[in-house]
């Protein structure tokens, strides 16, 4: 009974701590995981993990909470729902937005919960089939996907497209090693991603506050809690399903993530909605499909961490090290020597997230509450945690600097009617597209017919081929009838 009450208490602060990394600009859940892990060497295994995996479910879904109410995702994977969240936060729809990303986001890890008890051994077993061309077809689906910013035209999108693959070409060359465009050894590892990250749509947004200072801030109207949040989410329901699948497969493909499963899914949903123009506008549509996925990737990702020992991500990755300092190897012997750790980690997460629901709503007056606090104070409080969370990625006042350039950087391509959406995907998958093609080529003797000559590969660009073209159908559609 007692170590019941211990696992119990265990998931509620692995939830809290989980809430407040998340919410935290600058702390992934990969970096809340690894500073707690200390903590849990005198704790019994089940406990420990069983806390680490709430930390890790709670911090995704807090990184959405600053991306809705200031436009500072706490989360990279947080960033794509910056771009609805924060629009409808604008429009006085912030308790609307909290409540939608909580529901499809608990939705989603739920459902993907399901997912991971009925498929972990077979996915994991399908990720194995990914080699440097499939990433490489991967890459090229999301950077279709995602398509042109609402906001902006096709040049100016892929304008913005081309300036963030080639910020990525800066610091070293991941095949050959050597240095590109690194004018100071501090640029070695190329441009950071988080800092980076917070200036293009934090830091950017600050200024536009400033500027709009004495503009009438819209009506913020209240949600209540109960039949009517219920009803906000009901219309949703496929875009919910198909979210969550598409977020549960991209997170079992190691080193893909919750970014690249959100970015993927946001694509998918604006090509499938009859709203596209909403989308980044404040469409629920797209703030919904972005949770449901990003959220589901993380069963995904514990998928083959359980049946073969190879992580999804970094911070599937700390949960290994977490498994390990327990005297617990990841892998198939761990159903068959320490069943009831997987199985404790499913029960977890199917009793984790109810709880995580319900704190997210009853919380959500509360975080509606920051958004009546005057607009002066409010910027200065975003650039203190814009500087804050930038030094915390890394313990460096470089981090910061970065910060500062992208959020001017950012500022003046919105004054030029840019959008920072196409940036941030090529700061997301621009690394996995070059070494993917590149490591490729290698295998295939620089045969680029051989590269796409992979099936898996080939079935993936046919699919980017068609999302780019079916725009084209669709406007000849109409004349032909």
């Amino acid at each position: 009974m007692l170590d019941h009450l211990l696992q119990a208490a265990g998931l509620m602060l692995g939830i809290l701590i989980g809430y407040f990394v998340g919410a935290m600009p600058g702390l992934t859940s990969s970096i809340g995981m690894a500073l707690l892990i200390p903590f849990t060497f005198g704790l019994d295994p089940i406990q420990a993990i069983v806390m680490l995996v709430a930390i890790y479910m709670a911090s995704d879904y807090g990184g959405v909470i600053p991306a809705i109410l200031i436009n500072a995702p706490g989360q990279p994977s947080a960033a794509v729902s910056a771009f609805d969240g924060f629009a409808m936060s604008r429009k006085g729809e912030a308790g609307r937005a909290l409540t939608l990303s909580i529901l499809a986001s608990g939705i989603g890890a739920f459902l993907s919960a399901g997912l991971l008890v009925a498929s972990a051994q077979m996915m994991a077993n399908a990720a194995l089939a990914f080699g440097p061309s499939e990433y490489f077809g991967l890459a090229v689906v999301g950077l279709s996907l995602v398509g042109v910013p609402a906001s902006s035209t096709t040049l100016k999108a892929l304008i913005a497209l081309l300036f963030g693959l080639a910020i990525v070409t800066i610091g070293v060359d991941p095949i050959r090693g050597s240095e590109r465009y690194v004018f100071n050894f501090l640029l070695i590892d190329g441009i950071p991603f988080l800092p980076a990250l917070i200036g293009l749509f934090a830091l950017s947004e600050v200024f536009l506050m400033i500027e709009t200072a004495h503009e009438p801030r819209p009506e913020i109207r209240r949600i209540r809690l109960g039949r009517q949040s219920l009803g906000l989410i009901l219309p949703h329901r496929w875009n919910i399903l198909r979210s969550t699948l598409i977020g549960y497969v991209i997170g079992v493909i190691p080193g893909a993530g919750a970014s690249i499963a959100s970015l993927v899914s946001y694509g998918v949903a604006r090509k499938a909605s009859r709203r596209p123009d909403d989308f980044e506008q404040g469409s629920e549509e797209g703030l919904v499909a972005s949770e449901s996925a990003n959220n589901a990737s993380i069963s995904g990702a514990i998928a083959p961490l359980l049946a073969l020992g190879v992580p999804g991500s970094a911070s599937a990755a700390i949960l290994i090290g977490g498994l390990t300092i327990q005297g617990l190897q990841p892998g198939p012997m761990l159903f068959a020597n320490n069943p009831e750790v997987p199985y404790a980690i499913f029960v977890s997460m199917f009793l984790g997230i109810p709880v995580m629901v319900l704190i997210g709503l009853f919380s959500a007056p509360l975080w509606v509450a920051v958004t009546r606090i005057p607009r002066p104070a409010i910027a200065v409080a975003v650039s203190a945690i814009c500087m804050l969370g930038a030094y915390a990625a890394a313990n460096d006042t470089f981090e910061m600097i970065v910060t500062v350039i992208f959020g001017v950087l950012g500022y003046v391509i919105r004054k030029a009617g840019l959008h920072p959406a196409p940036i941030v995907l090529a700061l997301v998958l621009g690394e996995m597209l070059e070494a993917s093609l590149r490591r490729a080529m290698i295998t295939e003797n620089d045969s680029f017919l051989g590269v796409v000559s992979h099936p898996i590969t080939a079935v993936l660009l046919a699919v980017s081929a068609l999302v780019v073209l079916s725009p084209l159908f669709g406007r000849r559609l109409p004349a032909e009838e």
